[in-house]
């Protein structure tokens, strides 16, 4: 594709960035197939091809976009679908969040949006202000109906009953079973922390079990992948920083093997911080460091060998592959090899490449098309007749779970129970 951005541009390196990426492009149209929002809607201008044409129109003018190419660009997913798709090897993951953040700088958005971003950005990273706000929600929900569009989606979206905090979430060390194999770092997060903190209690249970040394690191919180993903880059880089720093103060302490990510989504951003702070002489080594130790509980536990290994139940597993693991860290095999070895009988999803509609704030921003995502996927999932239905992502599981019956997993939670941990809390109920 040909470009036009002028000398002063290309000296900023986003623009140099986004200049490169859009010249791969030969404009072939096969990521159409795979995009949701073009296979769902199919409109061209909300397919990968399409909003590439409108990114490289808006950038190049230097000027603020028309609303009706926010539009479009807002009903991107960044599942990434088009990036396993691409033969050009496009780097669309870095191009939607230049436009994203260039839409930030130069787009005045309508009063109830900004308001509505602010308040997502504000509370969801933050693991108090999204209990309080979750205890709120309960509280209104008798009262959904008489409010205003999106905020009754999402408190109807909120949970009836919140776990209690885990004590797994505080700065400290678990140590290693027997033999010390490894020393690695849990991110905790935010959002999954006060939703299921479950998932990384099972986490910490099947890391040690398997002879890993456990620390979460005084200072690590939010990844940033939420405020990233709205264009606002410097609450994503604030958190980004605070999490290279914790970690890699902790790396050079007292060493680490690994950095460990059990939401998925947190683990495409977390893999992205050597890129995102590329230009910072202050940061950049830090985070190429930090980038480079970063792994998926999967890949880890692969690399590791899943020991002792008895499914409790003879339980048949649908696995629904996150489109941040499968298409944003290109882990695809590891999770369902290793359900198999735990002894579950795993069943293959339909239209696994499509996104199931949470998509981070996907889901509350754009409710009508995340539903009909949720739906399509739902429908490919009860499909395969599983009893139960494992992923890799909070915000997947939260989402599949809102249209289906079948109970929904994190994978580590089966694979704890399958060497020793309890029994999943709601295959329990």
């Amino acid at each position: 594709m040909q470009t036009n951005f002028s000398l002063a541009q290309l000296a900023d390196p986003d623009f140099q960035e986004s200049n490169d990426i859009l010249r791969n492009c030969v404009h072939c149209g096969f990521c159409t197939a795979t995009c949701p929002t073009y296979v769902t809607l199919g409109d061209e201008r909300d397919s990968p091809r399409g909003r590439i044409y409108l990114i490289k129109e808006m950038l190049e003018s230097a000027a603020a976009p028309e609303p009706a190419v926010v539009t479009h660009i807002d009903r991107c997913l960044s599942c990434l679908s088009c990036m396993t798709t691409c033969p050009s090897g496009v780097h669309y993951m870095h191009l939607v969040d230049h436009a994203r953040a260039y839409i930030d700088e130069t787009y005045v958005r309508p009063l109830p949006e900004r308001m509505l971003r602010h308040l997502l950005a504000m509370v969801l990273p933050n693991p108090g202000l999204f209990r309080l706000s979750l205890l709120g929600a309960a509280l209104a929900r008798p009262f959904a109906s008489l409010l205003p569009g999106r905020l009754k989606g999402m408190v109807a979206m909120a949970p009836g009953k919140l776990p209690p905090r885990s004590p797994t979430d505080r700065p400290q060390v678990f140590p290693a079973v027997g033999e010390r194999r490894v020393r690695v770092a849990l991110m905790t997060g935010c959002a999954q922390r006060v939703l299921n903190p479950a998932i990384n209690d099972a986490t910490v249970r099947l890391l040690t079990r398997h002879g890993c040394e456990v620390v979460v690191a005084s200072g690590a919180g939010c990844c940033g992948a939420l405020t990233h993903h709205m264009g606002r880059e410097a609450e994503a880089l604030r958190s980004a920083k605070a999490n290279v720093s914790a970690w890699h103060d902790e790396l050079e302490a007292n060493g680490l093997d690994a950095i460990v990510i059990n939401a998925s989504g947190c683990g495409t951003t977390v893999k992205d911080y050597g890129f995102m702070l590329r230009s910072d002489p202050d940061w950049s080594a830090r985070a190429k460091a930090v980038s480079e130790l970063t792994v998926d509980i999967s890949e880890l536990m692969t690399t590791l060998g899943l020991q002792n290994a008895v499914a409790p139940e003879p339980l048949s597993v649908a696995y629904h592959s996150a489109c941040s693991l499968q298409h944003g860290q290109k882990v695809t095999a590891a999770p369902k090899k290793l359900l198999s070895a735990a002894g579950f009988a795993v069943r293959d999803v339909p239209e696994a490449h499509l996104c199931c509609g949470s998509a981070g704030t996907y889901n509350l921003m754009q409710p009508e098309l995340a539903t009909r995502l949720r739906d399509r996927k739902v429908a490919n999932i009860e499909s395969t007749g599983a009893d139960v239905i494992a992923a890799g992502n909070i915000g997947c599981q939260v989402q599949i779970a809102g249209g289906t019956e079948i109970p929904v997993v994190h994978t580590v939670e089966l694979l704890d129970w399958a060497t020793g941990g309890p029994k999943p809390a709601v295959l329990s109920a």
